[in-house]
């Protein structure tokens, strides 16, 4: 099969593109035919590795994608060669006491396709059955890709761990992400009022086609918190979605008395200064959230093929150009998600 993988960690000149053999799907897994793979911000921690990283080289990355059933192995039933499919890439074991839970992100051996796995950026892949969704037919394939990680990671930190009520106020630091994009159309769908920041004029565009009430350019105001307590009378907003971490200060002051601070990730670095002075004094909850159980994924891709919610996809490259497609990702240009065709 055509597939881009790398043999070790470094910079995309390590990307090669050529033939790998095609993967055979093992008792209960499914092997899929892929028409499209989207690109995460993980690709690129795993092509420039990490210290303790455990890899099988040749490595695939990509957690993201979306095709059609090619072949069972043993024991999957209720498939069929042919049926379109999209990926959710959280692997849970299944029988440990998170998953017995429903908690399948917990698992305490908790995997990621692309991570712990080869990954999307091949004519082929095997997933778990358990971790296929039918798609309907004639549905967009890079539509499905896109939407897969950062809408079930969005959802499961906004409504399932963050509780989102109708009538509260959200406030998303980035304007232009994958999951924030996701988390500006999730809030609006719940019934709440979205305020965005955002580093320019171009990505605050963007916040405000998909429903962002109120916008704030970081780029000409470095106080940004302030101005959004004042956009609120003062009192401050419900939820905040910050995943970058080295903003906490500005999100902890934007806060209300009792607020909520989601993160999902560090874009910022995983490294930075918390003032523990705002956690205390205004009861503040600070809470932590990776990927998404399989009731999620199902729930927020139902919304996706029903067209409630809709992924914003920047570029699409050719497989073969999986390198140029990293680089703009690298870039941080990109507005919404870049996927593959495959």
């Amino acid at each position: 099969m055509r597939a881009v993988y790398f043999n070790q960690n470094g910079g995309l000149d390590v990307l090669t593109y050529g033939e790998l053999p095609t993967p055979q799907p093992g008792p209960g897994e499914v092997l899929v035919r892929l028409k499209a793979a989207a690109l995460n911000r993980l690709d690129l921690w795993t092509r420039n590795g990490w210290p303790g990283i455990k890899i099988e080289f040749p490595f695939i990355p990509g957690a993201d994608g979306a095709g059609e059933v090619a072949a069972l192995g043993e024991g999957v039933v209720g498939w069929e060669a042919g049926t379109p499919v999209s990926i959710n890439a959280n692997l849970g074991c299944g029988v440990c006491e998170f998953c017995q839970k429903g908690f399948e992100n917990r698992c305490s051996s908790w995997g990621l396709v692309g991570e712990t796995r080869s990954g999307t950026y091949a004519e082929f892949v095997t997933v778990p059955a358990k971790n296929l969704k039918r798609m309907p037919k004639n549905f967009d394939p890079h539509q499905a890709a896109a939407a897969g990680l950062v809408f079930h990671t969005a959802w499961h930190s906004l409504i399932t761990r963050g509780a989102l009520r109708p009538g509260e106020t959200v406030l998303v630091v980035g304007a232009s992400g994958g999951v924030n994009t996701a988390s500006i159309q999730i809030a609006k769908f719940a019934g709440a009022e979205v305020i965005v920041v955002g580093s320019d004029q171009g990505k605050l565009a963007l916040a405000a086609s998909l429903g962002a009430d109120q916008l704030v350019d970081r780029s000409e105001d470095e106080n940004w918190s302030r101005t959004i307590y004042k956009l609120t009378n003062k009192r401050g907003v419900d939820v905040v979605v910050d995943n970058v971490g080295t903003t906490y200060f500005h999100s902890f002051r934007a806060a209300r008395k009792g607020g909520r601070i989601l993160s999902v990730g560090n874009t910022g670095g995983p490294k930075f200064e918390i003032d523990n002075r705002y956690i205390f004094g205004k009861h503040l909850s600070l809470i932590g959230s990776t990927m998404g159980t399989l009731q999620d994924y199902h729930t927020v891709m139902d919304l996706i093929f029903q067209g409630l919610l809709k992924a914003v996809v920047d570029k699409t490259f050719p497989l073969e150009e999986a390198a140029r497609a990293q680089e703009r990702l690298e870039s941080g240009q990109q507005l919404g998600k870049i996927t593959l065709a495959i």
